[in-house]
């Protein structure tokens, strides 16, 4: 690893972090773990786990933090979550669940001497990078590390995922793209109509229209609906400089210390994709 260029470097971390990190979303048992808590809406779960390191913010701030949701979406859970439970309850039980999930996928892998390095290794890079202008990232890293490996892996991989989120933005902004627009790039890009991608089909026609639109005028989609040629120089711009600024957490690893969790990473990784399908 120690030759690569950090921008593929972080790159390749995102692709083996990532399926730790979005274990909330890919597993059964931190749904569980929160309807628990009383909850009996999945998106009430989505916010309540993942808005919980904020505390008890507005909906405004939460929207402005995740970006990408349409207007109105988020505060029809925040703040009404909070009279189901406290932030600390819903950061305990979406860990607990997650931990759950990573025993019931890796199996004994979790015990081994391995799997700790790892998430030792991983938390050291997840703690590493500064804070500033990473406001998901920060509120993250005030959570006190946890002691069992299991729980301490996803926490090192939610605190990468957030730091990279918060990266996105910024790069979304710099490239004039807005939180559904981010959508419909992402959409397109993959083969997918706009109203066919899971985080844009429950919008009304109208206002999808409206988004679409608008980046028609701005010349990222074209008379046929699919990206132009702009617009996918723009996706690729927004994805290479994300690319960069997620590289800072490796940063705090030797060489020899990324070969190490690289090599660690990747059957956990495979695993956990697997698991998805």
């Amino acid at each position: 690893m120690e030759d690569q260029p950090m921008n593929l470097l972080a790159r390749r971390m995102f692709e083996l972090v990532e399926p730790i990190g979005v274990i909330p979303y890919s597993a059964d048992e931190p749904n569980e773990a929160m309807f628990a808590l009383g909850f009996t809406d999945y998106w009430d779960t989505y916010f309540a786990g993942r808005a919980a390191p904020l505390g008890l913010v507005p909906a405004e701030v939460v929207d402005a933090l995740f970006y990408n949701f349409a207007p109105g979406e988020v505060a029809r859970h925040i703040p009404g979550v909070w009279r189901t439970t406290t932030p600390g309850a819903a950061i305990a039980a979406r860990r607990s669940g997650c931990v759950k999930a990573l025993r019931r996928v890796l199996g004994d892998r979790v015990e081994s001497p391995a799997f700790a390095r790892a998430a030792d290794l991983l938390t050291t890079a997840a703690t590493s990078a500064p804070v500033e202008g990473r406001p998901m990232y920060a509120a993250l890293r005030a959570i006190p590390v946890p002691d069992d490996a299991g729980a301490r892996l996803f926490h090192a991989a939610s605190l990468l995922r957030e730091h990279r989120g918060d990266g996105h933005i910024a790069a979304l902004m710099v490239e004039g793209v807005g939180g559904l627009e981010a959508h419909v790039l992402l959409a397109l890009d993959t083969g997918l109509p706009a109203e066919g991608f899971g985080r844009l089909h429950h919008l009304p026609a109208a206002q999808l229209a409206a988004v679409v639109d608008g980046m028609r005028d701005r010349g990222l989609v074209g008379d046929d609906g699919w990206l132009s040629g702009r617009g996918r120089a723009v996706r690729q711009r927004v994805e290479a400089l994300t690319d960069d600024l997620a590289a800072r957490p490796y940063e705090a690893l030797e060489p020899d210390e990324l070969d190490e969790l690289v090599a660690a990473a990747e059957p956990l990784a495979a695993l956990l994709l697997a698991a998805q399908d």
